[in-house]
């Protein structure tokens, strides 16, 4: 989709300034790197003491746990990722570990394990050997996803690379609609959506076009963050301090203070007023709207952005393994209990888990045994909502023996996979939506924020400028969550300041200049 001003002359006419940014998730530190590489004056607010939103960790017992940006995907020399990771000054400091290559991601569905591997021509060699009679239609499927993928300059990073006509059919067609066309075999069509839960894909309604990037996204490459998704965010915050920016922790904002015309800057919980020429909200944009007491918003659209349905929350189980016990599994475990993984979000308490992901932590490179690794599961705010509201810590013995079932349950579906690994565990830690709500501020805990509804149309979508002239969004709500996702929200958002031709420009500078200096 082609990157638009409501306001055609606005970039022309802006000058630098003051920007105060709401949020040190990546959206926040990203913009916030982006603009003061461009001369802007940089004010990050951090509510927490510690910035990263979802590139947060958390350290127990020695060992350190990824909250949210588990693995990566297309990050090897001359991939989208790795270009942005450069042009964003990180390269450098961002150590990756490569997924095994024969199978970064294992599917186990209906008693089998389906491995799937990098690249095209092995994902295509592989999935035709576990299914013959499929590789033509195997083929239309992946010249698809690239096709999807190729029509976006946001993806390619060539500014006259969009293909609207095609991004648009496929954002209001839904993933198993396009897979049963293209797929015959109904079990093909399942494995090929094995990895519905890094989406929270819901049949019928998740656009195609939502799976073809995720699925480019990672069978171009795929890594973990070696030692904690922690160090992207300090190396951006590095990179906003080497250009003069800032960055306050323990600075909650609870108002952005207008007048009737624009934004004047922001206030925080204590009362402290931060003036600014233009404002950047890296919040879920629900609370931004909380933020918001002006009649710049009309009431029809704070209603349709208030009422967008959200991605399930997850029952997450961080585990801490006996040394020299667990080996290190270099890939990740998708795990079924019925024959689909189709519908795992909808479940009762008997039925709960349908469906886990594990993986394991990378703590250095060429290990050998994993020190920590993370189950996660599909957990619905409802669960919890009567303790919504409570701080960490205070929620009750109900809540903590809530939390204690839910993780032997969920220990009991693993160890069928992986016989003895719960004698292997020397403490396990829990969170629920509840935690995500603590830490990130995301609505109702939810993974991934926003769900896109393909039998909506745009309905679904935020805009990266708000109806206050000089107020913008950012993060996982603007395009798509996970990293690559963020960055090209960060795109869009920084395009309103600077252009889209400008920040392609500057990807490329900064490439070619790097590969130069590395000749």
């Amino acid at each position: 989709m082609r990157l638009s001003r409501p306001y055609p002359n606005l970039t022309d006419i802006m000058q630098k300034g003051k920007i105060i940014i709401i949020g040190s998730g990546l959206g926040g530190l990203s913009c916030g790197a982006i603009l003061a590489k461009n001369g802007y004056e940089v004010w990050v607010l951090e509510q927490h003491y510690q910035i990263g939103g979802c590139l947060q960790c958390f350290q127990r017992r020695g060992v350190k746990y990824d909250t949210g940006m588990h693995f990566i995907g297309s990050a090897a020399p001359g991939q989208t990722l790795q270009k942005l990771l450069r042009y964003l000054e990180i390269d450098r400091e961002v150590e990756l570990s490569p997924l095994d290559a024969d199978g970064y991601d294992v599917i186990s569905l209906g008693g089998r394990q389906y491995r799937i591997p990098v690249g095209k021509e092995a994902f295509l060699r592989q999935l035709s050997e576990y299914f013959p009679h499929q590789k033509e239609a195997l083929g239309r499927y992946y010249s698809l996803i690239e096709e999807i993928t190729s029509s976006s300059s946001l993806h390619t990073l060539q500014h006259d690379g969009n293909n609207d006509v095609l991004q648009a059919t496929y954002q209001l067609r839904s993933i198993d609609d396009v897979v049963g066309e293209l797929i015959s075999d109904p079990l093909l069509a399942k494995v090929l959506v094995g990895n519905l839960p890094l989406y929270c894909g819901v049949k019928g309604k998740t656009p195609f076009a939502t799976h073809a990037f995720i699925v480019d996204f990672y069978n171009q490459s795929a890594y973990r963050i070696v030692g904690g998704s922690d160090c992207v965010a300090n190396a951006l915050a590095a990179t906003i301090h080497r250009y003069g920016g800032h960055i306050l922790t323990r600075k909650k904002v609870k108002e952005i203070v207008c007048d009737d015309t624009h934004a004047l800057g922001v206030r925080t919980e204590e009362g402290e007023f931060f003036a600014a020429d233009y404002v950047i909200s890296d919040t879920h944009p629900s609370l931004t709207l909380r933020m918001l007491d002006t009649k710049l918003i009309r009431p029809a659209f704070r209603h349709r952005i208030s009422s967008i349905p959200q991605t399930p929350g997850s029952f997450t189980l961080y585990l801490h393994f006996r040394e020299n016990t667990v080996p290190y599994m270099n890939h990740n475990y998708y795990g079924y209990e019925h024959s689909t993984p189709w519908g795992c979000e909808n479940y009762t308490e008997a039925t709960w888990p349908k469906a886990f992901l594990y993986m394991h932590f990378c703590s250095e490179k060429g290990q050998k045994y994993a020190k920590g690794g993370v189950i996660l599961s599909y957990m619905n705010i409802a669960e919890v909502q009567q303790w919504a509201g409570t701080s960490i810590g205070h929620r009750g013995d109900d809540y903590e023996a809530l939390k204690q079932r839910k993780a032997e349950q969920l220990l009991a579906v693993v160890e069928k996979h992986f016989p003895g690994l719960r004698g292997n565990i020397e403490h396990y830690y829990t969170s629920t939506p509840l935690t995500y709500i603590d830490y990130t501020g995301t609505k109702d805990g939810s993974m991934y924020g926003n769900a896109p509804d393909a039998t909506q149309g745009g309905i679904y979508r935020v805009p990266q400028r708000w109806r206050v002239p000089n107020l913008f969004q950012t993060g996982q709500n603007i395009k798509m969550h996970g990293m690559l996702g963020v960055l090209v929200g960060t795109i869009v958002t920084c395009s309103e300041f600077l252009t889209p031709q400008t920040i392609y420009d500057q990807i490329a500078e900064a490439n070619a200049s790097q590969a130069e200096n590395e000749a």
